[in-house]
Order: C-alpha cells, then structure tokens, then sequence
C-alpha cells in the first residue's frame, strides 16, 4: 500500500527495454525486457533502507528511475515531492521537466560504486571546488561540509591527489563526500564498497552509520555485500526479476526464509549423534565435534543446557545464519543454498 506522506515513492512502476539481438546476417530479432515489473514501495524521512537481489534483479535500473536518469515505461514516482522522470511534457504544476529536475538535482546525492562523477585528471580539491560552484553552495556551508567529510572519510591527505591515482578505497570516500557536500535529503548507493578491502568498508559504514543517525539523512543503499546491510540498514527488500519479493526488518527476513542458526559442539570423545527434540537436528557429526541445526527464531539456551546436563562437553559455539543462503532459499526454495562464504562464530554459555 502507497503511503501518501513517503518521502520516496514507487506506485507500480515499469520498466521496459526493447533490446534487439542478432540472427544472422543483416537478420535482427527485436524482443522485449521487463526489467522491473509493478514495483511499489515508500521509503520515511529518515530511513536507511538496503535493496538486495541477484544480478539482472532490476536493482540498479530502480534507482536510476528513482533519479531520473531512467524514464519509467509506467507508474508514478515520487522523490521529496518531486517527479524525477524525465520527459517534454508539462508537469502538472505547471513546472517545465528541466525545472524538475534541477530541484531534484538539490535534493540527492547519488553514488555509483562502478562509476565516478570526480574529474578524473584533477586533483580531489578541485572536483569538490567545481561541485561548490554547480550545485551553488554557499560559501560557509560548503567549507563546514567539506571540513567534515575530510575528517570523517580521512582525505586530507588525498585532496591534492589527482582522481586517477587514488586507490579503489580512496576514490570511493572521495566519490561518497562530492555527493554529500551539498546537503541532500536523499543519499541513494549503488553498490558503494564493491571492491573495497576491509579496512576501506569499515570506514565508509561507520560514516553512513553517523550520517544517517545525526543528519536524518534517507538512504536506499544496493549492495550484493550482505554485511553492508546486516551492519546498516534497519530495513531490507528483496528484489528479483524486477519484482518485490519481501520488505520489513531483517530479522524476518530470516523467518521468511526459514534460515536456521548451527549450534558446534565439541564432545570430549566421539559419541553417535546427540539425540534432541525437533526442530533441532544433527546435521554433521566429525569425530568428537558435532553441528545441530536449529530454527533461528528459536532461543539456543535450552539446547545448550540440555547437551551440557547429558553430555562430556569441552566447548561449544553458535553460528548465525547467513544472509546470503537466506536470500538464496527464499528466491529458488528448490535448490539448495549455497555455503557460506565466511563463518561468524559468537560463544554461548552453557
């Protein structure tokens, strides 16, 4: 349902792309993509919002409607009050389409994690100059803006740096401050850490983390990174083949995709497998070690204290449930999840 105070709206939005593939000689088959198909979501002042899908999911193609890069082939959008779609026709305000724009221009601020809207053969300093004079920020505001991001996204030693010799890392902190210097309401990422080593992530989601906490900053952020999400968003939508598939908090994200959370017992010998209630399951015995499987829904404190009453326990560990298998079992509930990619072990007491 359409909330008519969102501060970003979708009302089944369209998108549709004729592409033309070749045949043969002089021969060419014209057919036609739906890249995103009746999408409807809103978005609160305020909110920090992930969008997660597989690729060709029609995540990208969203925020560049959401933009105005992208002209929606149907439905409504909304951004601030303002229509990004681009186009000749009279808005019905009376406002031309270029006019519409420009407003929105004021309002947003956009990062491409493949792209970069720096000058490339400039030095930083001179990008963010050129920013101050387009966007027609006053002088004090953009001083105290840029002193903040230089701090914040540690670039004092980069500003006089031309783009083209910053690192991946560098040049993302640089892309993510020229895009906040003017102020905008909305701040939409497009997959900003993609290539990033762990260092460079982690400063980059601690500066979104406070921007949105202190400023009331909207983000609508798309990553295939999981961990951006689980770290920063406080809400998650699922997108696949252009369509939303589940929107709410993360954690029932997990019970949507009934995810389960492994409890690792280590025994002081081998035993058979322990025997627990249902749901609970063993799942893997290797030695004396033993992994059971249980609901992630589910508290762990009565498994623990029952194989701890019953059984020669040395130690034990809880693994949380992966985001990434999550998203897989809900979108092909046929196939199997894919492993995880890391292994995130946190101590439960017995």
């Amino acid at each position: 349902m359409v909330m008519t105070d969102a501060f970003i709206e979708m009302d089944r939005v369209e998108k549709v792309f004729d592409v033309c593939r070749k045949t043969g000689f002089l021969k060419r088959e014209r057919r036609r993509v739906r890249a995103v198909d009746s999408l409807s979501f809103t978005v609160a002042r305020g909110e920090f919002v992930g969008c997660v899908g597989p690729n060709g999911a029609g995540k990208s193609t969203t925020i560049k409607m959401l933009t105005g890069i992208l002209t929606p082939s149907g439905g409504r959008v909304r951004v601030a009050g303002v229509d990004p779609s681009p186009g000749s026709r009279l808005r019905p305000g009376g406002g031309r389409p270029h006019r519409e724009r420009m407003r929105l221009a004021h309002r947003i601020g956009v990062v491409f994690g493949q792209r970069t809207t720096l000058w490339w053969d400039l030095p930083l300093i001179e990008s963010y100059k050129l920013m101050h004079r387009m966007y027609r920020i006053p002088d004090a505001r953009y001083r105290e803006n840029l002193d903040r991001m230089v701090e914040l996204l540690d670039l004092r030693e980069l500003l006089d740096v031309p783009v083209r010799q910053l690192s991946l890392g560098q040049r993302m902190r640089g892309d993510i401050a020229a895009a906040l210097l003017h102020d905008p309401q909305v701040l939409y990422l497009d997959e900003p850490t993609i290539g990033l080593d762990v260092v460079s992530k982690a400063k980059v989601r601690d500066f979104l983390r406070e921007l949105n906490a202190e400023r009331n900053t909207t983000v609508l952020l798309t990553t295939h990174d999981l961990q951006d999400i689980e770290r920063l968003c406080s809400r998650v939508m699922v997108i696949d083949h252009g369509r939303l598939m589940y929107d709410g908090p993360l954690a029932g994200l997990h019970e949507a995709g009934e995810s389960e959370r492994t409890l690792v017992v280590d025994l002081e010998r081998e035993l058979p497998p322990i025997d627990v209630p249902a749901p609970a399951r063993v799942v893997r015995v290797e030695g004396p070690r033993q992994w059971l499987a249980f609901p992630a829904s589910l508290s762990a404190a009565p498994l623990v204290a029952r194989i701890a009453a019953d059984h020669p326990l040395v130690d034990l560990s809880v693994r949380e449930p992966d985001i990434e298998a999550v998203i897989a079992k809900m979108l092909h509930p046929s196939r199997d999840a894919p492993e995880p990619p890391s292994e995130r072990a946190g101590r439960a007491a017995p």
